[in-house]
This record gives structure tokens, sequence and C-alpha cells, in this order.
């Protein structure tokens, strides 16, 4: 199954949906709730179709996709865990050894853009880049399992595009400052559910710019595959229904290239995941003056 949020554009400051997309049709499943809540649910026992099913005695309505706007398919989640240089190829290009564990950084709610929302690239950025990155979203609580039964624990894989202001990220030592920026973790269009993926770890990626292809890739040649990196989080983190993992980035960003290629004004990136879609974005420069801190 393929589940989405959305609002009708028809509703200024509407309700928010939850739907399942079925062949071409759009169906509500629920209003005023959330995909997040959905999960839960499932984590406590509830059959998932079965949940869809009973949802849509109460709410069984189709829609025109022309006539809604789609959101973040999760706009609260408890955590959002990202894995840095885990493709071989892209831990070359970004000049950096292959790590011995899993590289680690979070992002928060605040980064959450959706499919038709704008990517805002603050004036202190110069150098913003892309990263189309296979996000893995928790079904049950996860705490200190194995390798061989984390997949047990997903609930279904989203795309989420890895923004990242590099002259932040790679001037202070630390990342989160230039990854976590509001409007950089775009997410969507949808939750696909982890019975409609055959292998996770098996899947072709991709991300255009402007209509030219900037990254291929596919999740076989993770470092940390997505077992590995759900057991190794498990260990001391409790993973909770609705939290992200996102898997890493393969090779072809920006600051790869040569010259680096950096998002401006106006462009518009496609990043796509097998078995998933595509997640569009477009970037806009914010013209907010830039205010100086001070250190008293």
């Amino acid at each position: 199954m393929k589940l989405v949020q959305f609002t009708e554009r028809s509703e200024t400051n509407g309700p928010l949906y939850l739907g399942v997309w079925e062949e071409n049709n759009l169906v509500s499943l629920l209003s005023a709730g959330t995909l997040k809540a959905f999960i839960e649910q499932v984590a406590g026992g509830v059959d998932c179709r079965e949940l869809c099913r009973t949802l849509r005695e109460t709410s069984d309505k189709t829609y025109d996709p022309a006539a809604i706007r789609l959101e973040a398919p999760l706009h609260n989640p408890g955590k959002m865990i990202f894995i840095g240089l885990n493709y071989f190829d892209h831990a070359a290009e970004s000049n950096m050894a292959v790590p011995k564990v899993p590289v680690l950084f979070p992002k928060y709610a605040n980064s959450i853009a959706g499919p038709e929302d704008e990517v805002v690239i603050p004036p202190e950025v110069a150098q913003c880049d892309y990263e189309v990155e296979l996000a893995v979203i928790i079904g049950k609580p996860a705490k200190r399992v194995s390798p061989e039964e984390a997949l047990e624990y997903v609930f279904g894989y989203t795309i989420v595009n890895d923004v990242s202001a590099r002259d932040i990220q790679l001037s202070e030592g630390q990342w989160t400052r230039g990854k976590a920026i509001d409007t950089f973790a775009p997410m969507g269009p949808c939750i696909v559910t982890k019975d409609a993926v055959a292998d996770p770890c098996a899947l072709e990626l991709s991300l255009t710019l402007n209509g030219q292809t900037m990254q291929t890739g596919n999740t076989r040649d993770l470092i940390f595959n997505i077992p590995y990196l759900i057991s190794f989080l498990s260990q001391t983190i409790t993973l909770a229904p609705g939290d992200i993992i996102s898997t890493g980035t393969p090779p072809g960003v920006g600051m790869g290239k040569n010259p680096p290629v950096w998002l401006k004004d106006g462009d518009i990136t496609e990043a796509y995941v097998q078995g998933i879609g595509s997640l569009r974005s477009r970037y806009v420069q914010s013209r907010v003056p830039i205010q100086p801190v001070s250190q008293n």
C-alpha cells in the first residue's frame, strides 16, 4: 500500500487527511488524523490492511488527485536519524575515509518539507547540496534487536532528500547545524508499506537537477545495510513507531562534481526510489538579511 497525508486545495487551513492510493485513485481513510497515529495502532497489534478496511467504512471518499495537496507523509516523528557516508563511492567523492561504524546525525521536525513545499535556502548558505536517500519508517518498538529480525520492526519506506549546507557542515567540526536547517528534509510523496517492497536492499535510486541526472545508485551498495542499521541503533537507542532512519546517499552529489554544483533559486530536483515514486522539490533563496550573531 501507498499511504499519504494530504489536504484539500479548496480548504484554506483545512484538516489533514490520511489516504491510500488505489491504482490512480486516492481514497481517504481518516480526517484530522495522522499517519503516525495509524502506525502506532498497527504497532499495537492491529493488522494494517484490516485497519484500512475499518477506516474506510466511516470515511470512504475518493479524491481527484488534482484537488488535493500532498503533505509530508510524517510531520511529527519522534526521531529522525540520518546516516552519513554510507555508500563507498560517496565516501570517495567526499574525500573521506570509509567509516568503520555508521556515521550518525539528527534532523528534526522543523526540517521536514512536503512534496509541494519549497526548500528555503537561508542567506547564510552559499553551498547548498542535494542527497537522495531511502528512508525506513519504524513500525514497532525496537530495542536490542538482531540483524536477522530487524526487518520485522519496519512499517514501510519513503524518500528523503538530505539537503545539506556544505559550507556550514564542513567548517564547524560537526554536521548538525548544516544539516538540520528548516525545510532541509523534503520527504514523500508517500510511505510504501513493507509488504509491497520485496527487497529494500536492492532498490534503484536517482536524482535529477533541472532534468539532468546527477545521482544514480542501488541500495545493494550500502556500506551498512538496513538490517544492520536497525540492529546497530537499537542496541543503545529505543526505536519507536514512526521513527525515521534515512540510510545515506549514493555518489553524484553537487559537492563531488568538478566544478561543484550548488543549488540556487528556482532549481528543481526529482528524487526517485524504485517502488516508491518521485519526490519533487523546488528551491528558493531567502531574501531575509543575515542577522549578525555576537558572543558576549
